[in-house]
């Protein structure tokens, strides 16, 4: 897939969590949901930090900044099928949890904003880094700039079925 495709699709996929952060009401949307684990709130703090935590290793692959690391095979499966395997339940890495916190929908539109605007400055550059230089993920190993933008991606799809699943628990 091209840094292009890449681009509109997270564009649109952004687009779908600012619709879903207006349907919310702002009563539940820091509510622990009836299936238990993270809110609304928590799912939007998590998904925006972690991924401009991601455009940040994905700028240092850009300026150089980073080691020529071979990428897991598994790595490169998940990266061309666009999706973490089915029916595993994935933890967020300790390193990451404590940033995971409740906020408001202002704070999680605030933070969308902030993505967006990092986005853009990074897309031009993507496709011309050198595919070689990686930084580590903490857990899908070394990503280039190129598999770091469709990482991004990924992970914004896999958390928009959270978003999905909390949602069917408050309606039934």
């Amino acid at each position: 897939m091209t840094a292009a495709k890449i681009r509109a699709s997270l564009h649109h996929i952004v687009k779908a969590y600012k619709a879903k952060l207006s349907s919310y009401p702002e009563d539940i949307f820091q509510l622990t949901p009836p299936i238990d684990g993270w809110s609304y709130s928590e799912v939007y703090s998590h998904i925006f930090d972690s991924s401009l935590l991601s455009l940040i290793a994905l700028e240092n692959c850009i300026k150089g900044k980073g080691e020529d690391k071979p990428t897991h095979f598994a790595v490169k499966v998940i990266l061309f099928f666009g999706a973490f395997p089915p029916a595993q339940k994935y933890k967020v890495p300790k390193r990451l949890i404590d940033r995971v916190k409740k906020i408001s929908k202002t704070e999680a539109l605030d933070f969308i904003l902030e993505f967006e605007k990092a986005l853009e400055h990074a897309y031009p550059n993507v496709s011309k880094a050198n595919k070689r230089i990686k930084t580590p993920h903490p857990r899908l190993g070394y990503l280039n700039a190129q598999q770091w933008f469709r990482f991004i991606g990924i992970h914004l799809k896999h958390h928009l079925k959270q978003l999905n699943r909390i949602e069917q628990s408050f309606k039934g």
